[in-house]
Protein backbone atom coordinates (compact mmCIF):
# COMPACT_ATOMS: atom_id res chain seq x y z
CA UNK A 1 0.00 0.00 0.00
CA UNK A 2 1.74 2.86 -0.76
CA UNK A 3 1.85 5.94 1.83
CA UNK A 4 0.25 9.17 1.65
CA UNK A 5 2.60 12.23 2.52
CA UNK A 6 0.32 14.27 3.89
CA UNK A 7 0.54 18.49 3.52
CA UNK A 8 1.94 20.67 5.77
CA UNK A 9 0.21 22.35 8.60
CA UNK A 10 -1.10 19.09 10.92
CA UNK A 11 -1.13 20.48 14.28
CA UNK A 12 0.56 18.73 17.16
CA UNK A 13 -0.26 17.94 20.34
CA UNK A 14 0.08 20.74 22.84
CA UNK A 15 3.01 19.99 26.02
CA UNK A 16 0.90 20.77 29.26
CA UNK A 17 3.36 23.22 30.11
CA UNK A 18 2.96 25.38 26.74
CA UNK A 19 1.51 28.65 27.59
CA UNK A 20 -1.38 29.90 25.72
CA UNK A 21 -0.78 33.43 23.25
CA UNK A 22 2.39 35.03 24.11
CA UNK A 23 4.95 37.07 22.36
CA UNK A 24 8.38 36.92 22.78
CA UNK A 25 11.01 38.97 21.48
CA UNK A 26 11.12 37.96 18.16
CA UNK A 27 7.84 39.13 17.79
CA UNK A 28 6.62 35.58 16.84
CA UNK A 29 3.34 34.63 18.80
CA UNK A 30 3.36 31.14 21.18
CA UNK A 31 0.39 29.70 18.82
CA UNK A 32 2.15 30.16 15.96
CA UNK A 33 5.26 28.24 17.09
CA UNK A 34 3.92 24.65 16.53
CA UNK A 35 0.80 25.26 13.64
CA UNK A 36 1.85 21.33 11.99
CA UNK A 37 1.33 19.73 14.81
CA UNK A 38 26.18 5.03 4.28
CA UNK A 39 27.01 3.44 4.32
CA UNK A 40 29.96 5.46 6.12
CA UNK A 41 28.66 7.98 8.87
CA UNK A 42 28.80 11.47 7.74
CA UNK A 43 32.71 12.33 8.35
CA UNK A 44 32.17 15.90 9.52
CA UNK A 45 32.50 15.09 12.98
CA UNK A 46 36.39 13.97 12.68
CA UNK A 47 37.41 16.58 10.01
CA UNK A 48 40.27 18.75 10.41
CA UNK A 49 39.16 22.35 12.47
CA UNK A 50 38.09 25.09 10.40
CA UNK A 51 39.21 28.88 11.29
CA UNK A 52 35.30 30.62 11.81
CA UNK A 53 37.15 33.82 9.27
CA UNK A 54 37.31 31.41 6.11
CA UNK A 55 33.97 29.03 6.74
CA UNK A 56 33.67 26.67 3.67
CA UNK A 57 30.99 27.35 0.86
CA UNK A 58 27.36 27.05 1.61
CA UNK A 59 27.29 23.53 -0.89
CA UNK A 60 30.34 21.30 -0.04
CA UNK A 61 30.43 17.54 -1.94
CA UNK A 62 28.46 15.74 0.64
CA UNK A 63 28.46 11.27 1.31
CA UNK A 64 27.05 9.20 -0.80
CA UNK A 65 22.93 9.78 -1.24
CA UNK A 66 20.42 8.65 0.88
CA UNK A 67 19.28 5.07 -0.11
CA UNK A 68 15.86 5.99 1.28
CA UNK A 69 13.05 7.08 -1.39
CA UNK A 70 12.72 10.87 -1.28
CA UNK A 71 9.13 10.24 -0.78
CA UNK A 72 9.48 8.17 1.75
CA UNK A 73 11.48 10.07 3.30
CA UNK A 74 9.40 13.15 2.62
CA UNK A 75 6.38 11.05 4.24
CA UNK A 76 8.95 10.20 7.91
CA UNK A 77 9.15 13.82 7.80
CA UNK A 78 6.26 14.46 7.73
CA UNK A 79 4.35 12.28 9.85
CA UNK A 80 6.78 11.05 12.39
CA UNK A 81 10.13 13.14 12.95
CA UNK A 82 10.12 14.88 16.16
CA UNK A 83 10.08 18.24 15.33
CA UNK A 84 8.74 20.33 18.41
CA UNK A 85 10.26 17.95 20.75
CA UNK A 86 13.95 18.74 18.95
CA UNK A 87 13.16 22.18 19.31
CA UNK A 88 12.41 22.21 22.83
CA UNK A 89 15.41 20.64 23.37
CA UNK A 90 17.56 22.62 21.45
CA UNK A 91 15.98 26.00 23.05
CA UNK A 92 16.11 25.02 26.64
CA UNK A 93 12.33 26.31 26.80
CA UNK A 94 8.89 26.92 25.13
CA UNK A 95 9.16 30.47 23.28
CA UNK A 96 12.06 30.64 20.90
CA UNK A 97 15.77 32.09 22.29
CA UNK A 98 18.99 32.79 20.66
CA UNK A 99 19.43 29.22 21.71
CA UNK A 100 17.71 27.55 18.97
CA UNK A 101 17.63 30.78 16.70
CA UNK A 102 21.47 30.91 16.49
CA UNK A 103 22.33 27.30 15.91
CA UNK A 104 23.99 26.39 13.60
CA UNK A 105 22.22 23.02 11.11
CA UNK A 106 23.55 21.10 8.57
CA UNK A 107 21.60 19.84 5.48
CA UNK A 108 22.47 17.02 3.13
CA UNK A 109 20.59 17.03 0.09
CA UNK A 110 19.07 14.30 -1.75
CA UNK A 111 21.86 15.93 -4.50
CA UNK A 112 24.90 15.67 -2.66
CA UNK A 113 24.69 19.31 -1.73
CA UNK A 114 25.83 19.95 1.85
CA UNK A 115 24.59 22.75 3.12
CA UNK A 116 26.27 24.33 5.98
CA UNK A 117 25.19 27.64 8.30
CA UNK A 118 21.31 27.01 8.32
CA UNK A 119 19.15 28.56 10.91
CA UNK A 120 15.76 29.22 12.15
CA UNK A 121 13.87 31.25 14.60
CA UNK A 122 10.98 28.92 15.18
CA UNK A 123 10.11 24.97 15.39
CA UNK A 124 7.93 26.09 12.45
CA UNK A 125 10.37 27.69 10.17
CA UNK A 126 12.95 24.62 11.27
CA UNK A 127 9.90 22.13 10.45
CA UNK A 128 8.89 24.16 6.80
CA UNK A 129 12.61 24.17 5.69
CA UNK A 130 12.63 20.49 6.18
CA UNK A 131 9.95 19.52 4.37
CA UNK A 132 11.23 21.87 1.90
CA UNK A 133 14.43 20.32 0.85
CA UNK A 134 13.67 16.90 2.06
CA UNK A 135 17.43 16.41 3.40
CA UNK A 136 18.65 12.96 3.70
CA UNK A 137 19.62 13.88 6.72
CA UNK A 138 20.79 16.70 8.67
CA UNK A 139 23.42 17.40 11.79
CA UNK A 140 23.61 20.04 14.85
CA UNK A 141 26.12 22.26 14.99
CA UNK A 142 26.99 25.12 17.91
CA UNK A 143 25.53 28.22 19.05
CA UNK A 144 26.65 31.08 17.33
CA UNK A 145 26.81 34.46 18.74
CA UNK A 146 25.14 36.00 16.16
CA UNK A 147 22.84 34.27 13.49
CA UNK A 148 24.76 31.87 11.07
CA UNK A 149 22.98 33.44 8.02
CA UNK A 150 24.52 36.53 8.56
CA UNK A 151 28.18 35.43 8.37
CA UNK A 152 28.97 36.81 5.25
CA UNK A 153 28.12 40.66 6.29
CA UNK A 154 30.37 40.31 9.10
CA UNK A 155 34.19 40.91 9.53
CA UNK A 156 36.62 37.95 10.78
CA UNK A 157 35.87 36.42 14.29
CA UNK A 158 32.76 38.29 14.45
CA UNK A 159 30.90 35.16 14.63
CA UNK A 160 31.69 32.96 16.82
CA UNK A 161 30.37 29.87 18.40
CA UNK A 162 29.18 30.50 22.22
CA UNK A 163 27.49 26.99 23.30
CA UNK A 164 27.02 23.46 22.31
CA UNK A 165 26.19 20.04 24.28
CA UNK A 166 29.44 18.40 25.12
CA UNK A 167 29.44 15.59 22.91
CA UNK A 168 31.09 12.11 22.17
CA UNK A 169 31.31 9.44 19.88
CA UNK A 170 31.52 5.87 19.82
CA UNK A 171 32.11 3.85 16.84
CA UNK A 172 32.73 0.33 15.78
CA UNK A 173 35.41 0.78 13.73
CA UNK A 174 37.56 1.51 16.49
CA UNK A 175 37.10 -2.00 17.24
CA UNK A 176 38.49 -3.66 14.24
CA UNK A 177 41.35 -5.00 15.44
CA UNK A 178 39.75 -6.73 18.19
CA UNK A 179 36.42 -7.84 17.19
CA UNK A 180 36.39 -11.50 15.28
CA UNK A 181 32.92 -11.16 14.48
CA UNK A 182 32.54 -8.57 12.00
CA UNK A 183 34.02 -6.23 10.59
CA UNK A 184 33.73 -1.97 9.10
CA UNK A 185 29.87 -1.19 8.69
CA UNK A 186 28.57 -4.61 9.70
CA UNK A 187 27.57 -5.13 13.85
CA UNK A 188 26.46 -8.03 15.47
CA UNK A 189 24.62 -8.12 19.27
CA UNK A 190 28.40 -9.82 20.01
CA UNK A 191 30.13 -6.67 19.05
CA UNK A 192 27.80 -4.33 20.14
CA UNK A 193 28.94 -5.15 23.97
CA UNK A 194 31.78 -3.20 22.88
CA UNK A 195 29.25 -0.11 23.10
CA UNK A 196 27.33 -1.33 24.97
CA UNK A 197 30.31 -1.50 27.84
CA UNK A 198 31.52 2.10 26.84
CA UNK A 199 27.96 3.91 27.37
CA UNK A 200 28.16 2.61 30.98
CA UNK A 201 31.36 3.58 31.63
CA UNK A 202 31.18 6.84 30.02
CA UNK A 203 27.81 7.69 31.49
CA UNK A 204 28.76 7.05 35.08
CA UNK A 205 32.33 9.12 34.97
CA UNK A 206 30.30 12.10 33.56
CA UNK A 207 27.92 11.47 36.14
CA UNK A 208 29.89 10.63 39.17
CA UNK A 209 33.14 12.82 38.28
CA UNK A 210 31.74 15.63 36.89
CA UNK A 211 28.10 16.12 38.25
CA UNK A 212 26.16 15.96 34.96
CA UNK A 213 22.67 15.12 35.00
CA UNK A 214 21.30 15.55 31.54
CA UNK A 215 23.10 12.78 29.00
CA UNK A 216 21.15 12.12 26.35
CA UNK A 217 22.33 8.66 24.82
CA UNK A 218 21.87 8.39 20.26
CA UNK A 219 22.27 5.17 18.43
CA UNK A 220 24.19 6.01 15.28
CA UNK A 221 21.48 3.78 13.13
CA UNK A 222 24.04 1.50 12.24
CA UNK A 223 27.45 0.71 14.45
CA UNK A 224 27.71 3.61 17.45
CA UNK A 225 26.35 5.97 19.45
CA UNK A 226 26.69 9.52 20.52
CA UNK A 227 26.55 10.84 23.59
CA UNK A 228 25.13 14.55 24.06
CA UNK A 229 25.68 15.97 27.56
CA UNK A 230 23.02 18.51 27.69
CA UNK A 231 23.44 20.60 31.43
CA UNK A 232 23.68 23.98 31.03
CA UNK A 233 27.80 24.00 32.63
CA UNK A 234 28.40 21.38 29.79
CA UNK A 235 26.49 23.27 27.16
CA UNK A 236 28.86 26.67 28.23
CA UNK A 237 32.47 24.62 28.62
CA UNK A 238 35.52 26.71 26.71
CA UNK A 239 36.89 24.64 24.08
CA UNK A 240 40.05 23.96 26.74
CA UNK A 241 37.83 22.12 29.50
CA UNK A 242 36.50 20.06 26.49
CA UNK A 243 39.92 19.19 25.67
CA UNK A 244 40.02 18.39 29.64
CA UNK A 245 37.68 15.78 29.82
CA UNK A 246 38.25 14.18 26.51
CA UNK A 247 41.61 13.61 28.07
CA UNK A 248 40.28 12.51 31.06
CA UNK A 249 38.43 9.86 29.35
CA UNK A 250 40.52 8.94 26.72
CA UNK A 251 42.69 5.83 27.91
CA UNK A 252 43.00 3.66 24.50
CA UNK A 253 46.00 5.95 22.65
CA UNK A 254 47.54 5.26 19.30
CA UNK A 255 46.56 3.05 16.19
CA UNK A 256 46.41 -1.28 16.58
CA UNK A 257 50.05 -1.23 15.15
CA UNK A 258 51.24 1.32 17.61
CA UNK A 259 52.56 -1.18 20.31
CA UNK A 260 50.92 -0.74 23.67
CA UNK A 261 47.72 0.97 23.90
CA UNK A 262 47.08 1.82 27.31
CA UNK A 263 49.69 3.05 30.05
CA UNK A 264 47.97 4.25 33.04
CA UNK A 265 49.87 5.27 36.08
CA UNK A 266 50.20 3.77 39.70
CA UNK A 267 48.15 3.63 42.06
CA UNK A 268 45.49 3.69 39.71
CA UNK A 269 42.88 6.66 39.65
CA UNK A 270 39.44 5.68 41.08
CA UNK A 271 37.86 6.01 37.26
CA UNK A 272 40.36 3.35 36.20
CA UNK A 273 39.37 1.52 39.29
CA UNK A 274 35.75 1.52 38.76
CA UNK A 275 36.02 1.09 35.44
CA UNK A 276 37.99 -2.25 35.63
CA UNK A 277 35.15 -3.47 38.14
CA UNK A 278 33.17 -2.53 35.97
CA UNK A 279 34.62 -4.15 32.78
CA UNK A 280 36.42 -7.38 33.66
CA UNK A 281 33.15 -9.49 34.08
CA UNK A 282 32.67 -8.58 30.43
CA UNK A 283 36.46 -9.43 29.32
CA UNK A 284 35.84 -12.71 30.40
CA UNK A 285 33.02 -12.92 28.52
CA UNK A 286 33.13 -10.53 25.71
CA UNK A 287 37.05 -10.42 25.06
CA UNK A 288 37.77 -14.33 26.12
CA UNK A 289 34.85 -16.52 24.57
CA UNK A 290 32.61 -14.35 22.34
CA UNK A 291 35.38 -12.53 20.34
CA UNK A 292 37.92 -15.40 21.10
CA UNK A 293 40.21 -12.21 20.72
CA UNK A 294 43.47 -14.38 21.18
CA UNK A 295 42.87 -17.82 18.96
CA UNK A 296 45.40 -17.68 16.12
CA UNK A 297 48.86 -17.07 16.46
CA UNK A 298 48.92 -13.58 15.20
CA UNK A 299 46.62 -12.55 18.13
CA UNK A 300 48.34 -14.42 20.67
CA UNK A 301 51.68 -12.88 19.53
CA UNK A 302 49.89 -9.63 20.14
CA UNK A 303 49.03 -10.54 23.65
CA UNK A 304 52.60 -11.83 24.09
CA UNK A 305 54.11 -8.40 23.53
CA UNK A 306 52.07 -6.89 26.56
CA UNK A 307 53.10 -8.97 29.07
CA UNK A 308 56.04 -7.87 30.94
CA UNK A 309 58.34 -11.01 31.31
CA UNK A 310 60.34 -12.82 28.46
CA UNK A 311 60.93 -16.08 29.97
CA UNK A 312 57.31 -16.04 31.01
CA UNK A 313 56.52 -15.10 27.64
CA UNK A 314 58.70 -17.89 26.07
CA UNK A 315 56.94 -20.16 28.15
CA UNK A 316 53.58 -19.24 27.07
CA UNK A 317 54.75 -19.38 23.39
CA UNK A 318 55.92 -22.89 23.47
CA UNK A 319 52.74 -23.94 24.89
CA UNK A 320 50.20 -22.41 22.68
CA UNK A 321 52.35 -23.36 19.65
CA UNK A 322 51.90 -26.87 20.85
CA UNK A 323 48.31 -26.58 20.93
CA UNK A 324 47.25 -23.89 17.76
CA UNK A 325 43.44 -23.78 18.62
CA UNK A 326 43.71 -23.17 22.14
CA UNK A 327 40.84 -21.23 22.97
CA UNK A 328 41.42 -17.18 24.68
CA UNK A 329 39.86 -18.30 28.14
CA UNK A 330 42.34 -21.01 28.24
CA UNK A 331 45.37 -19.17 27.33
CA UNK A 332 44.38 -16.45 29.28
CA UNK A 333 44.28 -18.78 32.64
CA UNK A 334 47.72 -20.16 31.12
CA UNK A 335 49.58 -16.87 31.85
CA UNK A 336 48.43 -16.67 36.39
CA UNK A 337 49.27 -21.18 36.37
CA UNK A 338 52.56 -20.79 34.19
CA UNK A 339 53.90 -17.77 36.65
CA UNK A 340 52.88 -19.56 39.53
CA UNK A 341 55.33 -22.34 38.68
CA UNK A 342 58.19 -20.26 39.41
CA UNK A 343 59.91 -20.70 36.09
CA UNK A 344 60.99 -17.04 35.86
CA UNK A 345 63.36 -15.51 38.23
CA UNK A 346 62.65 -12.28 36.94
CA UNK A 347 58.72 -11.95 37.06
CA UNK A 348 57.16 -9.38 39.32
CA UNK A 349 53.93 -10.49 40.71
CA UNK A 350 52.85 -7.42 41.24
CA UNK A 351 53.91 -5.91 37.48
CA UNK A 352 52.25 -8.79 35.90
CA UNK A 353 49.06 -8.10 37.24
CA UNK A 354 49.34 -4.50 35.83
CA UNK A 355 49.93 -5.23 32.79
CA UNK A 356 46.96 -7.68 33.21
CA UNK A 357 44.72 -4.78 34.10
CA UNK A 358 45.88 -2.98 31.16
CA UNK A 359 45.24 -5.72 28.55
CA UNK A 360 41.56 -6.00 30.23
CA UNK A 361 41.67 -1.50 29.84
CA UNK A 362 42.93 -2.03 26.23
CA UNK A 363 40.42 -4.52 25.02
CA UNK A 364 37.41 -3.05 26.85
CA UNK A 365 37.58 0.46 27.80
CA UNK A 366 35.95 2.62 25.60
CA UNK A 367 37.48 4.38 22.27
CA UNK A 368 36.66 7.74 21.62
CA UNK A 369 36.80 9.73 18.64
CA UNK A 370 38.21 11.90 20.89
CA UNK A 371 38.41 14.98 18.19
CA UNK A 372 34.64 14.96 18.68
CA UNK A 373 34.47 16.43 22.05
CA UNK A 374 36.67 18.70 22.07
CA UNK A 375 35.71 21.80 20.48
CA UNK A 376 32.15 23.26 19.57
CA UNK A 377 32.52 23.83 15.93
CA UNK A 378 32.22 20.10 15.42
CA UNK A 379 29.04 19.00 13.73
CA UNK A 380 26.93 15.56 14.67
CA UNK A 381 23.81 13.80 13.16
CA UNK A 382 20.65 15.06 14.71
CA UNK A 383 18.73 12.78 16.91
CA UNK A 384 15.90 10.65 15.48
CA UNK A 385 17.08 11.27 11.42
CA UNK A 386 17.33 8.16 8.90
CA UNK A 387 20.27 6.32 8.94
CA UNK A 388 21.12 6.32 4.82
CA UNK A 389 22.82 2.69 4.64
CA UNK A 390 20.53 0.72 6.85
CA UNK A 391 17.01 2.57 6.53
CA UNK A 392 17.43 2.76 10.91
CA UNK A 393 16.34 5.80 12.57
CA UNK A 394 18.89 7.65 15.09
CA UNK A 395 16.70 6.56 18.47
CA UNK A 396 17.82 7.50 21.87
CA UNK A 397 19.22 4.82 24.03
CA UNK A 398 18.46 4.57 27.86
CA UNK A 399 21.70 4.32 29.79
CA UNK A 400 20.08 2.58 32.55
CA UNK A 401 19.34 -0.24 30.89
CA UNK A 402 21.62 0.06 27.63
CA UNK A 403 22.09 -4.21 28.17
CA UNK A 404 18.65 -4.08 26.74
CA UNK A 405 19.36 -1.90 23.80
CA UNK A 406 19.70 -4.18 20.38
CA UNK A 407 20.50 -2.14 17.51
CA UNK A 408 19.32 -4.71 14.59
CA UNK A 409 15.71 -4.52 16.06
CA UNK A 410 15.78 -0.42 16.22
CA UNK A 411 12.77 0.28 13.59
CA UNK A 412 13.54 1.36 10.08
CA UNK A 413 11.58 3.98 8.22
CA UNK A 414 9.86 1.26 5.82
CA UNK A 415 8.55 -0.56 8.83
CA UNK A 416 7.58 2.50 10.87
CA UNK A 417 5.31 3.80 7.61
CA UNK A 418 3.52 0.32 7.34
CA UNK A 419 2.98 0.28 10.78
CA UNK A 420 0.93 3.17 10.83
CA UNK A 421 -0.70 1.43 7.45
CA UNK A 422 -1.46 -1.11 9.88
CA UNK A 423 -3.07 0.29 12.56
CA UNK A 424 -5.48 2.72 10.34
CA UNK A 425 -6.79 -0.52 8.43
CA UNK A 426 -7.36 -2.15 11.83
CA UNK A 427 -9.31 0.86 13.45
CA UNK A 428 -11.55 1.98 10.52
CA UNK A 429 -14.23 3.17 12.75
CA UNK A 430 -12.31 5.38 15.06
CA UNK A 431 -10.53 6.48 11.52
CA UNK A 432 -13.56 7.68 9.79
CA UNK A 433 -15.00 9.32 13.54
CA UNK A 434 -11.95 11.62 13.09
CA UNK A 435 -12.06 12.49 9.84
CA UNK A 436 -15.76 13.28 10.41
CA UNK A 437 -14.69 15.00 13.19
CA UNK A 438 -12.39 16.88 11.13
CA UNK A 439 -14.96 17.94 8.39
CA UNK A 440 -17.07 19.31 10.74
CA UNK A 441 -14.91 22.16 12.60
CA UNK A 442 -13.40 20.35 15.59
CA UNK A 443 -10.29 20.96 16.23
CA UNK A 444 -9.03 17.46 15.64
CA UNK A 445 -6.78 16.84 12.66
CA UNK A 446 -5.43 13.58 12.70
CA UNK A 447 -6.86 9.54 12.25
CA UNK A 448 -7.88 8.80 15.37
CA UNK A 449 -8.66 9.82 19.23
CA UNK A 450 -7.01 9.27 22.61
CA UNK A 451 -8.34 10.72 25.53
CA UNK A 452 -10.09 13.27 23.64
CA UNK A 453 -7.17 14.35 21.65
CA UNK A 454 -5.77 13.40 18.39
CA UNK A 455 -3.44 10.08 18.25
CA UNK A 456 -0.51 11.03 16.68
CA UNK A 457 1.17 8.82 13.66
CA UNK A 458 4.39 8.10 15.70
CA UNK A 459 2.28 6.65 18.63
CA UNK A 460 0.55 4.08 16.36
CA UNK A 461 4.20 2.47 15.98
CA UNK A 462 7.12 1.06 17.48
CA UNK A 463 8.86 4.65 17.20
CA UNK A 464 6.45 5.61 20.03
CA UNK A 465 8.64 4.81 23.22
CA UNK A 466 12.03 6.24 21.74
CA UNK A 467 9.96 9.56 21.73
CA UNK A 468 8.62 8.98 24.52
CA UNK A 469 11.92 8.61 26.35
CA UNK A 470 13.00 11.99 24.60
CA UNK A 471 10.03 13.61 25.98
CA UNK A 472 10.96 12.52 29.35
CA UNK A 473 14.06 13.72 29.28
CA UNK A 474 13.15 17.16 27.10
CA UNK A 475 11.32 17.38 30.57
CA UNK A 476 14.15 16.87 33.15
CA UNK A 477 16.10 19.16 31.27
CA UNK A 478 13.39 22.07 30.88
CA UNK A 479 12.93 21.87 34.87
CA UNK A 480 16.04 22.37 35.89
CA UNK A 481 16.45 25.33 32.77
CA UNK A 482 13.51 27.08 35.15
CA UNK A 483 14.75 26.39 38.29
CA UNK A 484 17.97 27.98 37.68
CA UNK A 485 16.18 31.14 36.13
CA UNK A 486 14.38 31.59 38.96
CA UNK A 487 17.15 31.83 41.00
CA UNK A 488 19.17 33.92 39.13
CA UNK A 489 15.74 36.61 39.07
CA UNK A 490 16.02 35.80 42.77
CA UNK A 491 19.53 36.43 42.89
CA UNK A 492 18.67 40.17 41.30
CA UNK A 493 20.94 41.74 38.88
CA UNK A 494 24.80 40.94 39.73
CA UNK A 495 27.06 44.17 40.78
CA UNK A 496 30.35 44.20 39.26
CA UNK A 497 33.39 44.95 41.36
CA UNK A 498 35.30 47.90 41.08
CA UNK A 499 38.19 46.08 38.48
CA UNK A 500 40.87 48.21 40.19
CA UNK A 501 39.64 47.63 43.80
CA UNK A 502 41.71 45.25 45.76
Amino acid sequence: MPHSVSPPGQDDEVMPDAPAAAENDTGVKLEDMFNDDEDEEFPASSAPDTKMESPPSEEVPAPAPSGVDTDIMLAFYQRLFPFRYLFQWLNHGIVPTRDFGNREFALTLQNDAYLRYQSYPTADLFRKDILKMNPSRFEIGPVYSTNPRDRKTLRGGQMKPVSKELVFDIDLTDYDDIRSCCSKANICAKCWAFVTMSIKVIDGALRDDFGFEHILWVYSGRRGAHAWVCDPRARNLSDERRRAIAGYLEIVRGGSSSGKRVNVKRPLHPHILRSLDLLKNNFAQTTLRDQDSFLNEEQAERLLTLLPDKTLNDSLRRKWESSPDRPSTSKWADIDALAKTGKSSTLDPKTLRDAKQDIVLEYTYPRLDAEVSKKMIHLLKSPFVIHPGTGRICVPIDPRKAEEFDPLSVPTVMELLAEIDTYDAQNPASTAEADTADVEGSTVNGSDMKGGRKLQDYEKTSLKPYIDYFRSFIANLLKEERAGKRERDEAGPQIKADPMEF
